[in-house]
């Protein structure tokens, strides 16, 4: 009964891609030709010849969308990732077409059209199976359309994967029970669960129960019985995934990778890379432009300031440590006298701190002594949002004392960062610092940096721990 609803809700799904791709089609035709956005300059083609190709277009899409594996279960995977698989197959099914279309020499398409047939495709697949997996998911919260799993494991990784399916039930798992290594364990509950048998039972229990799904939830000392459990489901037509304990290695933006077939798994890496890379640093270059615009006249008044306070240069460039550990000259406008540190070496600002002027006091509790690394921000050195960074004397001692304080070094430093706005700064308890700065690294997106730099300017620059 499954595997019916599964494959009626396939071709659901797959006569709705046909209907979009039609629609968008023509659509593409009529905006092109009778919208009225592009200046029409010869005959307007006729209709039939765009009418012609929806066959054939119908037959490249279907053909590509079902090798591309657009029509297997997605009940784990995110909106993004279809979003990629929807846009690398239709890219591919547009290049098609438009190579038979040049080939074929009864007639001539516009260029437009297929441009604007290729974005609308995708905008139309996207959106309109987000609406029929929310409609499944509706569905499965009611209890309809659920699959039926087994999990491998009655330890921390199995609760943590049950606490998941309670935590989304659109995913539509019902955990039929737990399997567990010790045949005491049988009959007992786990998180509501019960524990129906151990590993070597997995055959006979496949036999008897209904099951769409394996989760094997071991912990890495048990992991030589992931290939007797594997090797008990092969007679089985049961979906297997491996939830890896990975949790004891403290990953850091883990996730797997595909290496010509071959899986990688990745546990300690940076956000940054690809688009991500492309999109923070265009953020960066447009925010600190149009800070240091707004800032100049301010930036002018204190840099007077700065000379009439105390003889010495108006800058102050201090080393510190950025992206990977590389050294960096980082600007601020000067705070203290020169020479303050000649007798002491690097120390930490403290309260009262006498190497400090008068109105360098100011500006550090302000924190307008920070404007000028907006220029470093433009450099490329920092970031306008993420960890602060330090000064590389500190660092041995700090990689030394607190474990994976060195992960902070993954991304590029900031102005300010999420350790700042909520009130870890300056001379504060530093695991606390380095505890905000990871959580920052491992769910950053440009989202999460502007509710930074809102809340930096919502609790003001203003800080007590600001010396």
């Amino acid at each position: 009964m499954l595997k019916k609803h599964s494959q009626f809700f396939k071709h659901l799904l797959f006569i709705s891609d046909l209907l979009i791709i039609s629609f968008t089609w023509m659509g593409s035709y009529y905006l092109r030709f009778h919208g009225g956005i592009i200046p029409v300059r010869h005959t307007i083609p006729p209709v039939t010849d765009y009418l012609l190709l929806i066959l054939p277009i119908l037959f490249i899409w279907g053909f590509i969308f079902r090798a591309f594996d657009l029509y297997r279960p997605r009940r784990l995977s995110s909106r993004l990732a279809e979003f990629f698989d929807i846009s690398r197959a239709s890219t591919l099914a547009t290049l098609i077409l438009i190579a038979i279309t040049y080939l074929w020499k009864k007639a001539e398409f516009s260029r437009a059209v297929f441009v604007t047939f290729w974005l609308l495709s995708i905008l139309g697949l996207t959106l309109s199976r987000a609406l029929f997996r929310e409609v499944l998911r509706f569905l499965r919260r009611k209890g309809y359309n659920l699959r039926h799993a087994i999990i491998v494991g009655d330890g921390l990784l199995a609760r943590d994967l049950m606490d998941r399916f309670r935590l989304h039930p659109e995913l539509g798992m019902n955990v039929v029970g737990l399997l567990s290594r010790r045949r005491d364990r049988v009959g007992k509950r786990v998180h509501g669960k019960e524990v129906i048998g151990i590993y070597n039972d997995i055959d006979s229990i496949l036999e008897r129960r209904e099951v769409d799904y394996i989760f094997i939830a071991l912990p890495f000392s048990q992991i030589h019985h992931v290939e007797r459990v594997l090797k008990a489901t092969e007679n089985h037509p049961v979906t297997v995934k491996i939830v890896p304990d990975v949790k004891s290695f403290l990953p850091l933006c883990g996730g797997v990778e595909d290496l010509d077939g071959l899986p990688i798994l990745s546990l300690q890496d940076s956000p940054l890379y690809g688009w991500n890379v492309v999109v923070k640093r265009g953020f960066d270059v447009v925010f600190s432009l149009f800070a240091i615009c707004v800032t100049l006249p301010l930036m002018a008044i204190i840099a007077i300031g700065v000379k009439l306070s105390s003889p010495g240069p108006v800058l102050y460039r201090q080393r510190r440590a950025g992206l990977d550990g590389k050294v960096f000259e980082m600007l601020k406008f000067r705070t203290m006298h020169v020479d303050a540190e000649k007798d002491t070496g690097p120390v930490w600002a403290r309260e009262n701190d006498p190497r400090r002027t008068r109105f360098g006091a100011f500006l550090r509790k302000t924190s307008l002594d920070e404007l000028p690394q907006f220029f470093n921000v433009l450099k490329g050195d920092m970031s306008v949002v993420g960890p602060r960074p330090e000064r590389p004397e500190f660092i041995e001692r700090f990689r030394r004392e607190i474990p994976r304080y060195m992960l902070r070094h993954k991304v590029k430093a900031g102005i300010t960062g999420w350790a700042q706005v909520n009130g870890w700064r300056g001379n504060t308890d530093l695991k606390k610092r380095i505890e905000h700065d990871l959580y920052y690294i491992e769910h950053w997106s440009l989202w999460f940096d502007l509710k930074i730099i809102w809340l930096t300017l919502w609790k003001g620059l203003v800080n007590k721990h600001a010396y």
